[in-house]
């Protein structure tokens, strides 16, 4: 399995292949020896290659196609392992639908691929049917596909003081979270069904005075929704209605604070639940 820190090393080796270990490890802020030990692992486990990649065009290979043919299914494996031995043949792909190959080929010119056909290609058993199409240009070639940015985790808010809502925004959004807020558990519910946040900011009393708890069961009941982590939030402890809060049954929740919340112990709470539920 890859990690964060595998994954940005990958990254950083994709944009150019022959970056030393210390600027991969600059620019990421970690040591060189981590880096370079990361980068043998990858290797040896075959999580990454490391490979020179020519222009076509540049070496002579002006005419580039791509090859798809219909196979008969008995003769499928030996007519993919003799393509894939032919020195032309940059690619051989298995799929679904009307053809069974494709076939990926750099040619010189249009007369090599007239004779790689009617030579190479007739003379393969099993094959029904051809047909093949040129490419005329290629915007974005296969290594120039970078490894995607992970989203950034998400957090929804459920929650009907809007005050609140908008000064936990700022403090989760200043540290790397997408957040949503909801004003009530019904909302909330919809919210969820949406987005499929990693966590949920839970209040007690919204329209009702334990609204939250009876959302948070029907949040536990959902099969989509019920291994999301859920940090209840309330003032109800310092209320009136503290006696109403069910300390002694279980309440389907991860942590549970008193409001105010300070930030930092806001922050280090979610993290903590992302964690242990990733």
């Amino acid at each position: 399995m890859t990690d964060d820190l595998d994954r940005d090393i990958i990254r950083a080796l994709q944009q150019d292949g022959r970056r030393s270990n210390v600027e991969i490890a600059r620019a990421l802020g970690v040591a060189e020896s981590t880096v370079r030990k990361r980068i043998d692992r990858l290797l040896q486990s075959g999580t990454l290659r490391i490979v020179g990649i020519p222009s076509l065009n540049a070496v002579g290979l002006a005419v580039q196609v791509q090859i798809y043919l219909q196979v008969e299914p008995a003769h499928v494996d030996s007519v993919a392992n003799q393509l894939a031995g032919l020195p032309q043949v940059q690619s051989v792909t298995y799929t679904t639908g009307e053809y069974t190959l494709i076939v990926q080929a750099a040619f010189a010119d249009n007369d090599a691929l007239r004779h790689f056909m009617s030579g190479e290609i007739a003379a393969l058993s099993g094959v029904l049917r051809t047909t093949t199409a040129h490419v005329l240009q290629q915007v974005k070639a296969p290594h120039e596909w970078r490894l995607p940015v992970p989203a950034p985790p998400s957090v929804l808010i459920v929650d009907d003081d809007p005050d609140f809502c908008e000064v936990t925004r700022i403090v989760l959004e200043g540290s790397g979270y997408t957040v949503y807020t909801a004003p009530n558990g019904d909302a909330g519910l919809q919210a969820m069904r949406t987005h499929y946040p990693d966590a949920i900011i839970m209040d007690v009393m919204m329209n009702s005075l334990l609204e939250g708890i009876s959302t948070t069961w029907t949040v536990r009941a959902d099969r989509d929704l019920r291994n999301t982590p859920i940090l209840m939030v309330s003032s109800i402890a310092d209320s009136q209605y503290a006696e109403a809060f069910p300390t002694d049954e279980y309440v389907p929740v991860d942590n549970f604070l008193c409001k105010p919340i300070a930030p930092q112990e806001l922050l280090q709470t979610i993290n903590r639940l992302l964690k242990a539920s990733s």
